[in-house]
């Protein structure tokens, strides 16, 4: 008995035989993953904010921002492209040692342009080192990107679990100690690249002797074609992070280092929350991939799955972090960081909007059609930086909350109408709308009972938990009585 129940253990979390097996496996494991290293960085982050204080976190803050301006240079989209290819016809790992080797090129011209970029971007040398110094720890953490694209094609994500804890627990590790016993920024980015330094060692041993054996090619050809397919992801990417960091950059740049600080607390905390939307994400990815050689039925019926999922997520995010900020960033931070809270509830509203964003924009990759990508974020990034220009020199952080939920709106709507025009998919179907009225009536439940004084001034974690057992009861209710009154639909 014990023996089967072990096979049967293994099979669920080791095994690629079903769809929906494979599915549940691979978020099973990035989730575990993201949410283990998510909560050590975060426990970091926190502390590392309390110690610092607002003034000097928003120098740190400021700089990472920086650096992820260029960061995309270091990966140009081939990523998803390499999982895209690799899961379809797995010949094409071959051509994996040129892809490995034009990812090393990549890495060391990002970090070139980011040494240049600094001096144009700041006068202070102490910022200069830390821009420097993270931008080669980005860039390695960029690198393990292309390795996670390898084992998420053969749907292997246990193994990328496995990299990431250790990852995040090394970094938690380094950087706890050096706030503890040299609590500086510079000191604070050293053990950063110290951390980072050390998994890739670890990363590339574990890689080469358990999954991949490395080998080096020089191919220009395979270079070309590879990047033909990724430029409109580059682009996108870029104009992405443009979007994600102008802000932060832009509040730097005007000297609101305090109040960079208090934004990028309340944008830790909201990033946190995307954590779901993520991994369920890299799970469905290669399922709606495989999916789109087969057929159009199969195709639509994942991704009503997948976007059925996020949307019973989303939802009760929104409302219950609107309605607990004030707790959630008083119980994470310290009374210093309450201008944040009014930030936390404008971009708690943006990532439920993001949660959105993630089927429309995979199935657009899935369907070869990542060029429209490219589009959506365009204008996103213009309009993202008008408003960032208009509305930061006048109500600072605020401003830049607002310009990101108005941004993502309009990335929303660009992304309906493209997946309608382009892709077999059709988003308006009976599953979604039972979706979208079942959150919306059990997120109204949830918040009459997380506002009631007894339960809003209760812990946080108790609010958060109590809120989320009403949201959970009543949802599997109304699926349930979906079911019964809905039998000979497709539901």
């Amino acid at each position: 008995m014990n023996i089967k129940l072990l096979e049967n253990l293994k099979f669920l979390f080791f095994g690629n035989k079903t769809v929906k097996q494979t599915i549940f496996k691979n978020t099973f494991w990035l989730a575990a993953s993201e949410a283990i290293s998510r909560f050590f960085t975060l426990l970091l982050i926190i502390y590392v904010a309390r110690v610092l204080g607002a003034a000097e976190y928003g120098k740190f803050t400021f700089a990472i921002a920086f650096v992820s301006l260029f960061g995309v240079f270091s990966d140009l989209g081939l990523s998803p492209i390499v999982t895209r290819e690799f899961s379809r016809e797995k010949e094409e790992e071959e051509l994996f040692p040129a892809i490995f080797i034009l990812k090393i090129v990549l890495l060391l011209g990002a970090i070139i342009l980011t040494f240049i970029g600094s001096f144009f971007i700041t006068s202070n040398p102490l910022i200069w080192k830390v821009i420097w110094i993270l931008a080669v720890h980005n860039s390695i953490n960029r690198f393990f990107e292309i390795v996670y694209a390898f084992l998420r094609a053969r749907q292997r994500m246990e193994f990328e679990a496995l990299m990431k804890i250790v990852q995040a627990a090394l970094i938690t590790g380094f950087g706890f100690f050096v706030i503890l016993n040299f609590p500086s920024v510079l000191n604070l980015s050293l053990g950063y690249l110290l951390s980072s330094l050390v998994i890739l060692v670890i990363v590339l041993l574990f890689f080469h002797f358990k999954v991949y054996r490395l080998r080096f090619s020089w191919d220009k050809i395979i270079w070309k074609k590879y990047l033909g397919m990724s430029w409109p992801l580059a682009l996108a990417g870029f104009l992405g992070t443009i979007y994600n960091q102008t802000d932060s950059v832009m509040m730097g740049y005007l000297g609101q280092i305090a109040e960079t600080g208090w934004y990028n607390a309340a944008y830790k905390v909201v990033r946190a929350a995307l954590i779901p939307a993520v991994f369920i994400s890299q799970s469905f990815y290669p399922a709606l991939s495989v999916a789109f050689k087969r057929s159009g039925k199969e195709l639509q019926k994942i991704w009503n799955y997948y976007a059925e999922t996020l949307i019973l997520i989303a939802v009760p995010m929104v409302v219950g972090g609107i309605t607990l900020a004030s707790r959630i960033i008083n119980f994470i931070y310290n009374p210093s960081y309450a201008p944040s809270v009014l930030a936390f509830q404008i971009l708690i509203i943006m990532a439920g909007i993001i949660f959105f964003h993630y089927p429309f924009n995979q199935i657009l990759i899935v369907s070869n059609y990542q060029e429209k990508t490219f589009w959506v974020v365009f204008w996103g990034a213009i309009i993202n930086v008008i408003l960032n220009l208009i509305l930061i020199p006048k109500f600072s952080f605020y401003g830049a909350a607002v310009a990101t939920v108005i941004t993502n709106i309009l990335i929303l709507f660009l992304l309906l109408r493209f997946v309608l025009k382009f892709t077999k998919i059709n988003p308006f179907n009976l599953n979604l709308f039972f979706a979208v009225i079942g959150a919306v009536l059990s997120s109204v439940l949830m918040y009459l009972t997380i506002s009631r004084p007894v339960i809003y001034y209760l812990h946080p974690l108790f609010s958060i938990t109590l809120g989320a057992a009403v949201y959970l009861t009543f949802i599997l209710i109304y699926k349930k009585l979906i079911k019964v009154f809905f039998s000979n639909k497709d539901v």
